[in-house]
């Protein structure tokens, strides 16, 4: 009934049926306290619309404004001081963010070299960065998008659940997240050049054809603007909520009956690598505990793989060191975007070692 409707219906009809589909799933995740949920409701609704036909096309453009405009909030949460923390305990950042990318590294080649996921998929899927990064950084080196953002959001998930089961078993009570001002008071001009901005620098970046461009030069672009005063970035939650749905439903309708089974077959060994993963990181934490002094809670979510944003909520609402804490995602995440590119292409050649 629904394929007799003229074309333009059926699109209009289709793209209702995925907001609304998006929002409860959303609000379901939000319910479990689910890490990402706002990308991550987006994407599992137009995986369902995909698989079963009813998919709808997104405009190329759209993606590439909301590669900006997560580049440009990124650039709002690396402010430059991080080179100054770092550098006064560079041995023990270096070693600890060291540990957790030679591991996952370690893993993903292994993953590789199994057959079970194509090479660079596996390493993009196994890097410990901010998991939306990650995804967004993977298509432009030739990986498979949809399973990185797979790999990246399981083991988002995993992390979130074993870092508050540690809090728990250290006797924090975990609190609720701290509510979101959806609509804060943000003048409509500073948004609409953010936004701007964003679309002027994922173009240029994409016009210069350089790798991942159209979310590292926002990225770095954004930081200088910012930290030498002259530009401010206003991103209120409801504009990253729509920037969040966008890259969601951008991987989601990509999806195929095909590519749901081999994320399907792929999920044991996925699974198990990332169990083997943050068991290293709890090595590496019970190593600083007793080689730097850091408490046991501290060191554990220091080095926990990746999830930056969930592990920033429960730092922030436990008794720990939470500027160490974030200075050792911040510091690994800055390595990955660095070190990323180079590891996909080496770990993946056919005669890997």
């Amino acid at each position: 009934m629904l394929q007799n409707l003229p074309p333009n219906r059926l699109r209009a009809l289709r793209w209702i049926v995925l907001a609304l589909l998006s929002a409860l799933i959303t609000t379901g995740f939000e319910l479990l306290h689910l890490p990402a949920a706002l990308l991550l409701g987006p994407m599992m609704a137009a995986i369902i619309m995909a698989v079963r036909g009813h998919g709808v096309r997104l405009p190329l453009p759209l993606m590439t404004v909301a590669q900006g405009m997560v580049g440009l909030m990124v650039a709002t949460i690396l402010p430059l001081s991080l080179m100054a923390e770092v550098a006064q305990q560079w041995p023990i950042v270096l070693a600890g963010t060291l540990s957790t990318i030679v591991a996952s590294s370690l893993l993903g080649w292994l993953l590789a070299r199994s057959g079970v996921l194509p090479g660079t998929t596996a390493i993009w899927g196994s890097s410990p960065g901010a998991a939306a990064a990650m995804t967004l950084l993977s298509g432009a080196y030739g990986a498979d998008i949809r399973l990185v953002a797979f790999m990246q959001y399981l083991r988002v998930a995993c992390v979130a659940i074993v870092a508050t089961v540690v809090a728990r078993l250290f006797g924090v009570a975990g609190g609720p997240a701290p509510a979101i001002i959806w609509f804060p008071a943000m003048p409509a001009l500073g948004i609409a050049q953010t936004v701007a901005l964003a679309a002027a620098l994922a173009f240029a970046g994409q016009r210069l054809r350089l790798p991942g461009g159209t979310f590292l030069l926002p990225i770095f672009i954004g930081m200088a603007l910012v930290q030498t005063g002259w530009m401010q970035l206003y991103l209120p939650p409801w504009l990253l909520a729509l920037t969040y749905a966008a890259i969601g439903w951008a991987i989601g309708l990509r999806f195929t009956p095909a590519t749901l089974g081999d994320a399907a077959r792929a999920f044991p060994r996925v699974f198990a690598s990332i169990l083997v993963l943050i068991a290293v990181c709890g090595a590496a934490a019970w190593v600083l505990v007793h080689f730097a002094g850091i408490d046991p809670l501290t060191a554990y979510l220091a080095t926990s793989p990746g999830g930056m944003d969930s592990i920033a909520i429960i730092a922030a609402s436990t008794p720990v060191d939470v500027a160490f804490v974030m200075t050792m995602h911040m510091a690994r995440f800055l390595l990955v975007l660095l070190l990323g590119p180079m590891l996909a292409r080496w770990l993946s050649r056919p005669k890997g070692f």
